[in-house]
């Protein structure tokens, strides 16, 4: 035991918890804590934007494994994590937000900048704590880590005020002790065995792959499994990589923009083994008309997940990697060569396609170039056509090089994500795939990149307006463009970039793609790639909001026959439809 201030124990918190980075901007309360970081070896990156900071601990913590920190001031600083939070809420990302707080004698009395902040994020943390004196510090810290990042990954939050960063305590580092923490992680065994029996005796099976299965490292599991039953396998966007893409038994990505053999597949299925997903609506389309045939095995470490949405048959509560280590001991090698066989005539008769252009750069031409020149690159997203085109168009074979926004569908995401993971894996190329839109949420970041010379690029598929809200305009509002126009002028992207000390780069046609890509990845500078794409290009195939997964449209070859039917899907109810949408 030493004793020690407040502030430095939570210094010494973070080390302890294997800290190495963390992401924040300072305000008056946290003054302490930041005297502290300037005395530790811990590395701090200044953010331009609290958001940023989030976003970024997100990214570090998808590309290692490891869990995220981002700290913020009272007040208007904590607020400016909301978004990121909630980010990492929805698609179970370990993080621990520590925020400022005025001293604890002022709380509830509306002192300056102060923001109840525990209130604020109590729906969008897995648990959070306010601390009201500095013997707490270590407990909370260590417990903040062990829930963060045990049974299902999610951010927690620590309200740090200023009197507690400044109260002398003796450290010491206690044990975890949570009585009421007790996470499912090994499943019944009763239960894998009739999962078991379950996939033996299907003829027709798919293996329907989310997160749970990237953030279990159970990804070797998963491929030994259906290799071993030769059962086709289809990821979320929170699953993409999990299995690799360039294998015969991969069906890519299901849902709304999903694959057509993937999603006629699940349709056709007599059992989906769902691991580590949880049935969104964009996934599962028209819920009554989910896999009519199929019976559902569901494996989630989250028991609150099981069942929510859709009917399951043999629930499994554990594990991912757990569940997989016993799914193998009870299945035996079986041939499957009629479904395969179907599974694979599916996939030559609908590919992913785009209609090529000589004088016009298409989105998916880009994405296709980035494969073919940086295919270990780590992929970060922003939101919207962007996201769809680099889950679609780029071969993914690693499940900790696909970073996305899945559940929240944040704009302003991909970049400080992608600085995040370039801090956590420096030896990796990390592009941000992006749209002019997403980028401008959070291109301060780039005096970030900048100044803490951190190498990360962007490319920027420039159509000069928010091209998937624009995409739905064009398809269910008459073409009644209604504030999704940004116009390609403001901001120039290069100069935006040359403005905060980056290098920017233009491609105008389809010859200059590959040169700007290839000269973007030998510079060991932040580089913004902008890309002039086409407008009109959609995202295709499409499974419209209330549609079946079996009512798949594809834009590019959109016919009278397909207009008339997209037109009878929402001819009835079609405001009671578009509700549901957030666009």
């Amino acid at each position: 035991m030493s004793k020690m201030t407040g502030a430095q124990a939570v210094l010494e918190c973070l080390k302890r918890e294997g800290v190495d980075v963390v992401f924040g901007l300072p305000g008056g309360v946290l003054l302490p804590l930041y005297d502290a970081i300037y005395q530790s070896d811990i590395r701090h990156i200044l953010v331009r934007h609290e958001q940023g900071a989030a976003h970024m601990a997100d990214g570090y913590a998808r590309a290692t494994g490891k869990v995220g920190v981002c700290i913020a001031t009272s007040g208007p600083g904590a607020t400016n994590l909301v978004t990121g939070i909630a980010n990492a809420y929805m698609d179970s990302v370990p993080m621990v937000a520590i925020t400022g707080q005025v001293n604890t004698w002022l709380i509830g009395k509306d002192a300056f900048q102060e923001a109840d902040i525990t209130g604020i994020t109590l729906p969008i943390t897995k648990h959070n704590y306010l601390l009201r004196s500095a013997t707490d510090i270590t407990r909370v810290f260590r417990e903040a880590f062990y829930i963060a990042s045990t049974g299902r990954p999610g951010p927690v939050l620590i309200d740090l005020p200023r009197d507690v960063t400044v109260d002398e305590v003796e450290f010491s580092w206690p044990e975890v002790e949570l009585s009421g923490y007790h996470p499912s992680v090994k499943p019944h065994e009763m239960q894998i065995k009739k999962a078991a029996r379950a996939l033996m005796d299907s003829s027709r099976p798919v293996i329907y792959v989310g997160g749970g299965v990237r953030y279990a490292g159970a990804h070797r599991e998963l491929f030994e499994l259906a290799t071993k039953i030769n059962a086709p396998v289809t990821t979320t966007l929170m699953g993409i990589g999990c299995f690799p893409e360039d294998h015969p038994l991969s069906l890519g990505m299901l849902g709304m923009h999903g694959t057509k053999y993937a999603n006629y597949a699940i349709q056709e299925s007599d059992l989906i083994v769902a691991i580590g997903a949880r049935f969104d609506d964009r996934v599962t389309g028209k819920i009554s008309s989910f896999a009519p045939r199929a019976k559902i095995v569901h494996i989630d470490v989250d028991p609150a997940e099981v069942g929510k949405n859709v009917r399951v048959d043999i629930p499994v509560v554990g594990d991912a990697k757990n569940a997989l280590h016993g799914l193998l001991k009870e299945v035996s090698p079986k041939a499957r060569s009629e479904w395969n066989e179907k599974t694979e005539t599916w996939k030559k008769d609908y590919p992913l396609r785009y209609i090529p252009d000589m004088n016009v750069i298409k989105p998916q031409f880009v994405i296709e170039k980035l494969c073919e020149i940086a295919p270990d690159a780590i992929i970060t997203t922003e939101v919207g056509q962007n996201q769809m085109w680099a889950a679609q168009f780029f071969v993914h074979k690693d499940p900790s090089k696909f970073i996305s926004s899945g559940g929240l569908g944040t704009m302003g995401y991909g970049f400080p994500a992608a600085i995040g993971a370039k801090m956590g894996r420096p030896e990796c190329d990390v592009i941000d795939v992006a749209g002019d839109g997403s980028f401008l949420m959070n291109s301060q970041e780039l005096a970030t990149a900048v100044v803490n010379d951190i190498p990360v690029k962007v490319a920027v598929l420039n159509n000069g307006c928010l091209g998937m809200v624009r995409q739905w305009q064009e398809l269910f509002f008459e073409k009644r463009y209604s504030a999704t126009i940004l116009g390609r002028t403001s901001p120039d992207f290069v100069k935006l970039a040359e403005a905060y000390g980056a290098v920017g780069l233009r491609a105008t046609k389809p010859s200059e793609v590959e040169p700007v890509i290839r000269a973007a990845l030998a510079t060991d500078r932040p580089v913004v790639m902008d890309f002039i794409v086409s407008p009109a290009e959609k995202v295709s195939p499409m499974v419209p909001a209330g549609a079946t997964l079996s009512e798949i449209l594809e834009l590019e070859w959109c016919d009278v026959a397909q207009s008339c039917h997209l037109e009878k899907i929402y001819a009835e109810g079609r405001k009671e439809v578009l509700g549901q949408e957030e666009f």
